[in-house]
Formats: structure tokens, C-alpha cells, sequence
């Protein structure tokens, strides 16, 4: 409701909502808004006068009584209007005395919680008045079971025990019938944490305590999704709070998962509940299951409009509980020479291993190192050389084309032609600064090539290689390679790998997976909406990566028309896991492209 929407003679000021004089204003708060009113000593004065007739009700009449255009009336008006932007008014009669099909009535302490709450209090009751719940546990009598019993019945809604034996012990389904629709929450322990899923059909209700059953013991370390007894007051409180979510779906109130506007939370993806004892704390994660029957738990969400989005859904997709992709961190890792994180993959590194998988990487920010990393686990994952991800297509297409063609340049026969004169790109600042770090402060022997992908095109491979340690011993190891639309950026990229890997070496030892030249794909995403203050050139990341997503576009047009194929888009049914529910984040995955030429 807003102060457009005024004028049907039934608003009222929403139940609940506190007052506190200021001494030329007012700070009213409720349950849904707040708003401070200040600058001049006549506002109290005037919700003085307004205060009974918005509690009761009155608010039409007492309008009438007022002069049109005076200057009482203009500032009532005012008043009331930003109340009613704020969300502080409520249309129609109160919810107490809505009637059921039976002559009954919604319980007035329910009334009074959708008076507070509901944008339509009369809707919502009305649902309520006809809703029927059940309440499903292997034993109806144990104390999860009975907990949700006792909140459902203390909402006023006739509620039914129905033993289900396919339910574990401390599982508890509830259920409610309302407006011809059911819905369902559920509510448990894995490991020592418990649960409430998200609103939805008793078969997605059942499927996502399953998967989220299973992913907590694993985080746990319990390996199974059997734990101790839900007892006491913990109990309470999961029955309580799934009571309370399945409520708010029946009578189509907002879920208390976004009362909070916690930005942690990702909009469009629903959200479970976790709550532990100890320490005792309970919040909201969004969350995704692995079997996704309702629609809105199939949403698609669009790309991230920055790098700071995407990084939220990385921290959602890695939660250490319940994500169920790896989270990359900094932990303890050193972030000088360069900014390092790190993450384990899910499952032992062999058939016959149970050793877990580390992956590590760096970048010339940790923030971007943890998109690199998130990326690079997303692929090992799916299957490495088969995929390629990215935050958005943008993304995904330039890592899956500078990877293409790192590999086939890689192949190819050497060209003395293609080199590149040092003069051209040795100057680069951030050339400079990552080839001191490589060679004097890590004191690693190396040396650094540059190549033209091919005669006339804007595509630069760089290579740094470790320095043999005598004559006739060949090439040394690939150290870092890069493809990049001009020399200076290539060998920068390629130094900055060398030293990340260097630095990962001695860190934490061999990363599960070799890194991928991803270089400037990332450059639009991580400039986008950022300002580049005037000063800052290419020795400052921020001037380097604007520099750089200023010729993304053309560069890829160069790198696609050099290989003569691109990476292709999946489509739903050939997606494997975790492909569906990166896309659902609104992640990229591509299926790499076999090199035609």
C-alpha cells in the first residue's frame, strides 16, 4: 500500500507499530517498515490529533472534518501518506471476526500476527480460516512431532496426527490444506544441526530434508544422515519455525526467510532454515536441493550484474553446511607476494583414494582470485577439458576461447616468425612488477616468450618457463602461459600465473588442478558499475582490468575466428550435475569445442 492508494475510508495504522516522540518529529516502527518524520515541533502536535482515528479505524472520517486545503489537512495528509509508503497502514477491517466455513472465527492472537504482517489482513485470514494441517512423523508422539502439533494448534488450525513409518525419527513433515492448495514444510536434524526446508509440495518438502539430511551429516563429519535425538526446546524451536514458514505460505504472506533483508540471501532462490546449539544461532541460507520438482524451485536466475553478485552466490553455492559446491576461501593462506585462496573438492581424488582434493589459485585480487577458483571447481567437477564455467556468458566464452587456444598454440610447431619483440611489451607496469616478484623476491630462475597467435592477429600467447638448469636440458617447465589481445597484457598474465603458482607451491603444495589462462575474461564483469578514478593506470589493477574490458569483445571475435569454433551453450538435458544448479544461480557452463582447424 502506498500514499497513492489512499482514500477508501478503511485504512488503519498497523497493529504493533511503535511510537516514539522526537523533539521536532516522530520515529514510528512495525513489523514491516519505519519511518523518522522530522522538522518541525508540529508533528507530534499533529499525530496527536491523527493517532486515535488511524488506531480505530477512523481515518475517512476524521479526514472529512478537516478543510480541504488548509493547512491542518495538508499536513495530515502528508503524514499519512508516508506512513502508507512505509508500510505502516493497512487496508480494510481488521482480521479478528473472520469468519470460517464452520461459523467460526480465526483466533484473535492469529488476527493480530496477520494485522501486523499481511499486506490484505482480510485475505490472509480468510485463508487461515479454512486451513486444515497435518502433522507426519514415524512416531506422532515423540517430541518433534508434538512440538509442530502444539504451534499449529496454537494458531487456531484444526490439526491431524498421521503416523508415516518412511519417515526417520527426528524428520517431521507438517502439512497444511488451504484455498484447495497443500503445502508443506519439513523440519529435522543432520548431524547436530537442524532444519526447515523452504515452503513447497510435500514431495519437494520430502526430497529437500533428504538432500539437506545427508549434505549436514557430511559436514559433520557423521557420514550419516541418522543423528542424535531432536529433544526439548530445540525441538520447539525447528517445529515453531517450520510452523511459522508454512503458515505464512497458506495465507500468502511474506516468508520470514526475507523479513530480514539479509543480503547474504539470494532473491529467487528459496532458503532453509539451519539452526545449531552450539553456540546457539539460528539464520536463513539459500539453497537448492539436487531434486528440484516444484517451479519455483526450477528458477533460472539471470547472470550476476557484477562481480560483487556473483560472489554472493559463490558464498551461497559454497556454504560450509549445506552448499553443495566448494567455497573458496582465503583460510590461512599467505596473501603477499599475491592474494591466494582455496577450496576441497567433494569426493576422494581416485576410485581407490580417500584423500580429499585441494585446489588453490591466486589473482591480482583475492575476490577475484575466489571466482577463478569457484570456476576452475565448478569444471573439475563436471569433467575436466568437457566444460568450461563462468560467472556469465561473457566470462564462461572468454576463459573457454583463451583456453582453446593456449592448447592449440601449444601444439603448434614453433615459428621464429611469430616472436614478438620484448621491446613491444617488457615496459607493461604490471609486467613489471609480477616479473620482479617471479624472479627476485621468490628468487625462481625463468624466462619469458612472447608469440603472435598468427600473422596480423590481435592474439598474443605468452609462456614463462622455469630456466633449465644447464645447457642441452631443453625447455623448462611451463611455469604460466597466457593469451591476451596485446604482448604487454600476455606477458603480464603469464608472470602473474607464474608467480600464483610459485607462491600456491610453497604454500600448500600441488593444487588439485592446473589452473586455466583465464586472464582478462573477467575484466567486464569485475568493472562493471565500478568507477575508475582518473589516476589509476595500468599499474593499478582496476585501470588495468578497465583497460582490459574495454577490447574483450573484439578479442574474442579474433580468438573465435582464429580457431573457427566456439564453445556451445548446454542445453537442459545435457547438463549433468552440478551444471543444473550452477545455471539455476545464474552461472554459465559451456561444452568446450573441439578445434576444427
Amino acid at each position: 500500500m502506498t500514499g497513492a492508494d489512499l482514500g477508501t475510508g478503511g485504512e488503519r495504522l498497523r497493529p504493533g507499530t511503535a511510537v516514539t516522540p522526537l523533539r521536532a518529529g516522530l520515529h514510528l516502527r512495525g513489523r514491516r517498515g519505519s519511518v523518522t518524520l522530522e522538522g518541525s515541533t508540529a508533528v507530534p502536535v499533529v499525530w496527536g490529533l491523527l493517532e486515535e482515528p488511524l488506531r480505530s479505524g477512523r481515518l475517512a472520517e476524521f479526514r472529512e472534518g478537516l478543510e480541504p486545503g488548509s493547512a491542518v489537512r495538508v499536513a495530515v495528509d502528508t503524514l499519512v501518506g508516508q506512513l502508507a509508503d512505509h508500510d505502516l497502514l493497512v487496508p480494510g477491517p481488521p482480521a479478528a471476526g473472520t469468519p470460517d466455513t464452520t461459523g467460526g472465527a480465526v483466533d484473535p492472537a492469529v488476527a493480530r500476527w496477520i494485522d501486523a504482517t499481511a499486506g490484505h489482513p482480510a485475505d490472509a485470514a480468510a485463508a487461515l480460516a479454512t486451513a486444515r494441517a497435518e502433522v507426519l512423523a514415524r512416531d506422532p508422539a515423540a517430541p518433534p512431532a508434538a512440538a509442530a502439533v502444539r504451534a499449529l494448534e496454537a494458531c487456531g488450525l484444526p490439526v491431524t496426527r498421521t503416523p508415516d513409518p518412511e519417515l526417520p525419527g527426528d524428520r517431521v513433515l507438517l502439512t497444511v490444506r488451504a484455498a484447495g492448495r497443500d503445502r508443506a514444510v519439513a523440519a529435522g536434524l543432520g548431524g547436530a544441526t537442524g532444519y526447515a526446508t523452504a515452503p513447497g509440495s510435500a514431495a519437494q518438502a520430502r526430497a529437500d530434508a533428504a538432500s539437506l539430511e545427508a549434505r549436514l551429516a557430511a559436514a559433520a563429519g557423521t557420514g550419516e544422515p541418522q543423528s542424535p535425538e531432536l529433544t526439548g526446546a530445540f525441538a520447539a524451536l525447528l517445529a515453531g519455525a517450520a510452523a511459522h514458514r508454512l503458515l505464512c505460505a497458506a495465507a500468502g504472506l511474506p516468508d520470514p526467510a526475507a523479513e530480514a533483508a539479509d543480503p547474504r540471501l539470494i532473491p529467487g532462490i528459496p532458503a532453509v532454515l539451519l539452526a545449531d546449539t552450539r553456540p546457539a544461532r539460528a539464520d536463513h541460507h539459500s539453497w537448492l536441493g539436487p531434486e528440484r520438482i516444484d517451479a519455483d524451485r526450477r528458477v533460472r536466475l539471470a547472470p550476476p550484474a557484477g562481480l560483487g553478485e556473483a560472489l554472493r552466490r559463490i558464498t551461497a553455492l559454497g556454504e560450509h553446511r549445506c552448499g553443495p559446491l566448494p567455497g573458496p576461501l582465503a583460510g590461512e593462506l599467505p596473501q603477499l607476494p599475491v592474494p591466494l585462496a582455496t577450496c576441497t573438492l567433494p569426493g576422494p581424488a581416485t576410485a581407490n583414494a580417500a584423500t580429499p582434493r585441494t585446489l588453490t589459485g591466486g589473482g591480482p585480487r583475492l575476490d577475484l582470485a575466489r571466482l577463478e577458483l569457484f570456476c576452475r571447481a565448478a569444471e573439475l567437477l563436471l569433467g575436466d577439458g568437457e566444460f568450461t564455467v563462468g560467472a556469465d556468458p561473457v566470462h564462461a566464452r572468454g576463459r573457454a576461447l583463451r583456453h582453446a587456444a593456449a592448447r592449440r598454440l601449444a601444439a603448434a610447431v614453433p615459428d621464429g616468425r611469430t616472436a614478438v619483440d620484448p621491446a613491444r611489451w617488457s615496459g607493461h607496469p604490471q609486467l613489471r612488477h609480477w616479473w620482479t616478484t617471479l624472479t627476485d623476491r621468490l628468487a625462481v630462475a625463468a624466462r619469458l616468450e612472447v608469440h603472435r597467435a598468427a600473422p596480423g592477429a590481435q592474439a598474443y600467447r605468452a609462456v614463462v618457463r622455469r630456466t633449465p638448469a644447464g645447457p642441452g636440458n631443453g625447455p623448462g617447465p611451463v611455469l604460466g602461459e597466457a593469451v591476451e589481445a596485446t604482448p604487454g597484457d600476455a606477458a603480464s598474465f603469464a608472470a602473474l600465473a607464474a608467480v600464483t603458482a610459485a607462491a600456491c607451491t610453497a604454500a600448500a603444495g600441488p593444487s588439485a588442478g592446473p589452473p586455466r589462462p583465464s586472464g582478462g575474461a573477467v575484466a567486464p564483469l569485475a568493472t562493471a558499475g565500478a568507477r575508475t578514478a582518473a589516476w589509476e593506470d595500468l599499474g593499478w589493477t582496476g585501470g588495468w582490468l578497465a583497460d582490459l574490458a574495454a577490447r574483450e569483445e573484439a578479442f574474442q571475435h579474433t580468438l573465435h575466428r582464429l580457431s573457427g569454433a566456439g564453445p556451445a551453450a548446454l542445453t537442459p538435458a545435457a547438463a549433468p550435475e552440478p551444471a543444473g544448479l550452477l545455471r539455476s544461480f545464474g552461472f554459465t557452463v559451456l561444452r568446450t569445442a573441439e578445434e576444427t582447424r
